[in-house]
C-alpha cells in the first residue's frame, strides 16, 4: 500500500492565489470590532495548561517526599487519581513547614494560609498556588461526576492542618492517647479524605481507614524520633562536621516519644541526647509505642477476617456520630433497598465486605506500615538505625500482592 504525503506545491500555491483574486468582494461588507466572536479557547487551554502544570508540581513533590504514597497511587482509581496527589501534596507542605520556616510565629502564619487557600479550593476560586489548583480541579470533577452529591468535609482539612500546630514546636505528647488522636487526626483524616473522593460514604470503610491511619501516623513519629532529636543545621550555618544520627555537629532537638511511656520504661531526654540508641530504656520505650501501632494493624485485619467469614466487625466505630461520620442516610438507603427485593439483597457482612473491597487502595499504608515495624523489629527497635530511614525496595512487589489478594 502506497503512502500518500500531503504538502504545498507552488503550482497549487499560484491557481489558489489567482482563485482568491477572482473572487469578487461585497461592497457591503464591513469589518466591525464587535462582530469578533469572545476568544474562549485560549482561556480554557491556559486553565488546562495550569492544572496540568499542578499535576506535574504535586506528583514530582510526592515521589520524592513520599515515595509509599507515590507507589500506591497506582492502586486509587483513576478518577481519584488527581485529588488524591493534591491531597497527599498538601500533606507533605504540611508537614514541612517546621523545617522550612525560621519562628514558630512564622509556622502559624504558614498554617493560617493553607487554611485560607483550602477554603477558597474547595469553593472554586483557588489562588495561583499548584496545590490549590489541582486541588480545586479535582474537588470540581467530583461535583461534575456525581452532581455534587459528593461530600468533601471541609471540618476534615481543618483538623489536619489545626493538628500540625504541634509539630512547630516539637513538644512531646503527653501520654499515648495523645500520639493516637493526632495520628488520628493527621493520617487517618488523609484515607476519610480520599474515600469520599472515590466517592465512597461507608462506616466499615471509615473505621478500617481510623485503625490503619492511626498505625502509619504511630509509626512516622517513630521514624522522625532521630530527626526531630537531632535536625540537620539550616543551609544558612556552616559546620566542617557532617550531621550524623549520633548528634555529633548538629542542634539540639527534642525527643517525641510519649512522655508516659518515657516515664514507665524511665528514659530521660538527657540521657538521649547524650547517648543516642544507647540511652537507657530507649529501646523499651520504642518498643511499647511501636506495640500499639502493630496492634491497630492487627485489629484491622481481624476485621476483615471477620467480614469475609460473615461476622461483624467485632467493635464499634469509636468516631461514628462526629463530623464526616454520619451514616444515617447510608443506613436508611440499604433498609429501604433490602425492603424492595429482600430475595436479591446480600447480608451486611458481604455489603460491607463489597464497599471495602472497592476502596481497598485507599488503605495500602497498612502495607508499608507494616513492612517499616518488621524492620524496626529486626534492629531490635534502635530507632537511630540508619537503615529505618531508607526506603524499601520490596514495597511495590508487597503492595501489588496485598492489592490483589486484597490483604492487609
Amino acid at each position: 500500500m502506497s503512502c500518500l504525503k500531503r504538502t504545498f506545491s507552488p503550482r497549487h500555491a499560484e491557481a489558489s492565489l489567482r482563485s482568491f483574486r477572482r473572487r469578487p468582494q461585497s461592497r457591503n461588507q464591513r469589518r466591525d470590532f464587535t462582530r469578533s466572536a469572545p476568544a474562549q479557547a485560549p482561556v480554557t487551554g491556559a486553565a488546562e495548561a495550569e492544572v496540568e502544570s499542578a499535576r506535574r508540581y504535586c506528583t514530582d513533590l510526592v515521589r520524592k517526599y513520599d515515595r509509599p504514597s507515590y507507589i500506591f497511587s497506582t492502586f486509587i482509581p483513576r478518577q481519584t487519581q488527581t485529588f488524591y496527589l493534591a491531597l497527599r501534596a498538601l500533606n507533605i507542605s504540611l508537614s514541612m513547614i517546621p523545617d522550612t520556616t525560621s519562628s514558630y510565629t512564622i509556622g502559624l502564619m504558614r498554617l493560617q494560609f493553607w487554611r485560607d487557600t483550602v477554603t477558597r479550593a474547595l469553593s472554586g476560586s483557588p489562588p495561583k498556588e499548584p496545590i490549590a489548583v489541582l486541588l480545586a480541579a479535582a474537588v470540581s470533577d467530583l461535583n461534575a461526576r456525581t452532581d455534587g452529591r459528593a461530600r468533601l468535609s471541609k471540618g476534615w482539612f481543618l483538623r489536619m492542618i489545626n493538628a500540625r500546630e504541634q509539630s512547630l514546636t516539637n513538644a512531646p505528647y503527653p501520654n499515648l492517647a495523645a500520639l493516637e488522636s493526632y495520628a488520628e487526626n493527621t493520617y487517618s483524616t488523609l484515607l476519610y479524605l480520599t474515600l469520599a473522593a472515590l466517592p465512597m460514604t461507608s462506616l466499615t470503610a471509615d473505621h478500617l481507614a481510623s485503625h490503619i491511619g492511626k498505625a502509619a501516623g504511630i509509626a512516622a513519629v517513630l521514624r522522625g524520633v532521630p530527626l526531630v532529636a537531632f535536625p540537620s543545621p539550616p543551609p544558612s550555618q556552616h559546620s566542617n562536621q557532617p550531621a550524623t544520627l549520633s548528634g555529633v555537629g548538629t542542634k539540639q532537638g527534642a525527643i517525641t516519644l510519649p512522655l508516659d511511656i518515657m516515664a514507665q520504661k524511665g528514659v530521660k531526654e538527657e540521657d538521649v541526647f547524650r547517648h543516642g540508641a544507647d540511652a537507657p530504656g530507649l529501646r523499651d520505650a520504642v518498643f511499647a509505642v511501636a506495640t500499639r501501632a502493630s496492634d491497630h494493624l492487627i485489629t484491622a485485619r481481624q476485621m476483615l477476617k471477620n467480614l469475609r467469614a460473615g461476622r461483624d466487625v467485632g467493635h464499634e466505630f469509636e468516631h461514628e456520630g462526629e463530623e464526616g461520620h454520619e451514616y444515617r442516610e447510608q443506613q436508611q438507603s440499604q433498609q429501604d433497598s433490602a425492603a424492595t427485593a429482600p430475595a436479591q439483597q446480600h447480608s451486611p457482612y458481604e455489603r460491607q465486605l463489597k464497599e471495602v473491597e472497592r476502596g481497598f487502595g485507599v488503605l495500602m499504608p497498612a502495607v508499608s506500615t507494616q513492612l517499616w515495624l518488621d524492620r524496626l523489629q529486626k534492629v531490635d527497635f534502635d530507632i537511630f538505625n540508619p537503615s529505618l530511614l531508607r526506603s524499601d525496595w520490596r514495597l511495590p512487589w508487597k503492595a501489588f500482592w496485598a492489592y490483589r489478594r486484597r490483604s492487609l
